[in-house]
């Protein structure tokens, strides 16, 4: 009985602790300091952890530490198929002909540009998280002790307390959003609702120990619009939410997730769907519309690329989100993957075990930035508009365009888009008279 007292009266502490410092202050929008100071003792720990590292490497190389991502397996030559085969004007064939395709299978092979960001970004120094590219095992005793003390402040401080401003977050989500849910349609209703929202979205910011810097905030969407945005993780519309209500879109879980979404649509116009109801895009678009029609509802907060991205690239923006009409208001998320490592690979983690990764790393930190509206031109086609969006996305980001769909995570490439490009092969023989 008195260890059930004292574990009792231990807890009664932890929790009255976390609320008075940490949740309070959340929901009222107000900092005590204390994530600062814990951002700047990481910082100063990271940059010292960086210097014994480099110190520490028997023959350094500081052009490792120092260079891009690229492993420099491979060295591109980015120069087009028209220009190498337009020396194809004869009619005899010669066996150094296909050297040019031969090379760009192996650098495919070896290391394509589309699969590698559906993986974790390598850093360019260790952050005492994750490895990097230069294999680093012992590097001194100083270091070995400050990672393992690192281990002991994530595991035992920072992940109970995360956990149960989780659990605070969640639950005052449900209970909030429910009890909301029962009052008549009304004004009142609409702003308790932003008022739930918003307080349980900054509490679940501080579960992740979030510092998030938010810029040109006279761009933020406004309501009757669409706010698309480039996707890293499931937490992009918690980081967005953070800062202003949305009305979300997605489809139906099951399980915790799915109590979320019963609870959050009485109170919010949120648009879910059903998995059957997804597969009909013609259903999709009209529920869409409906909701961008009425401008006293949120904007519509969607992720045009429809599945995550390591954060290093935008990939292909699907159609659908720009043919509704209406404003569309970009939205570009950069993390900082010195502090942890935001993206979801989903093949290789399930959501338990990202959440678990994410809440064991030092913290999240990203930039938002809120860019000026933009509307379809005239002439201008649905992919036309998406790519234009797209593009701005990653120039405000510091991101690389790709053209490829994401849809490519899970799925092989389509034979039309091979048939596409031996098409185009084609024509370029016969165009430079080597058939015929």
């Amino acid at each position: 009985e008195d260890v059930g007292s004292a574990a009792a009266r231990v807890g009664a502490v932890w929790l009255a602790l976390v609320l008075a410092l940490i949740v309070v202050p959340s929901a009222l929008g107000v900092s005590l300091g204390i994530s600062e100071a814990y951002m700047w003792v990481l910082v100063k720990t990271l940059e010292w952890a960086t210097i014994r590292i480099e110190k520490g490497v028997k023959k350094p190389q500081p052009q490792m530490l120092k260079s891009p991502v690229a492993n420099g397996i491979i060295e591109r030559d980015e120069t087009p198929m028209e220009k190498e085969i337009a020396r194809l004007h004869r009619v005899d064939f010669e066996f150094s002909d296909i050297f040019y395709f031969c090379r760009k299978g192996f650098e495919a092979i070896v290391e394509d540009e589309v699969t590698q960001r559906f993986s974790s970004e390598e850093l360019v120094s260790w952050n005492l998280l994750t490895r990097t590219n230069v294999n680093f095992h012992y590097i001194s005793l100083r270091l070995t002790v400050v990672w393992v003390i690192g281990v002991i402040v994530r595991y035992c401080f920072l992940l109970p307390l995360r956990f149960t401003l989780a659990a605070i977050g969640i639950t005052s989500m449900i209970v909030g959003t429910t009890m909301v849910g029962q009052l008549p349609n009304s004004s009142v209703k609409n702003y308790l609702s932003e008022v739930v929202h918003l307080t349980c979205s900054r509490i679940l910011v501080r579960a992740l120990s979030g510092t998030i810097h938010y810029h040109n905030k006279e761009n933020k969407p406004q309501k009757g619009g669409i706010c698309v945005a480039n996707h890293t993780s499931p937490i992009d519309a918690i980081i967005l939410t953070n800062d202003g209500c949305y009305a979300m879109v997605g489809q139906v879980h099951g399980g915790l997730m799915g109590v979320i979404q019963r609870a959050t649509v009485k109170a919010c116009p949120h648009v879910w769907f059903e998995r059957s109801e997804v597969k009909d895009r013609h259903l999709v678009t009209k529920r869409l519309r409906e909701h961008v029609a009425d401008k006293s509802k949120l904007p519509i907060l969607i992720f045009p690329e429809g599945t995550c991205i390591n954060n290093t690239s935008v990939m292909m923006f699907k159609k659908g989100s720009f043919e509704i009409g209406g404003t569309i208001y970009p939205v570009a998320i950069k993390y900082d993957p010195q502090f942890g490592d935001a993206f979801w690979n989903s093949s290789k983690y399930n959501i338990v075990s990202y959440l678990l990764r994410i809440m064991t790393s030092w913290a999240i930190v990203c930039n938002v930035w809120y860019m000026p509206p933009m509307v379809r031109k005239e002439g201008e086609d649905a992919v036309q508009f998406a790519n234009r969006v797209r593009s701005a996305i990653a120039r405000q980001g510091g991101l690389t365009e790709l053209p490829w769909d994401g849809g490519l995570k899970r799925a092989k490439v389509k034979d039309t888009f091979k048939e596409e490009q031996q098409k185009n092969y084609s024509k370029m023989l016969v165009r430079k008279g080597s058939i015929g």
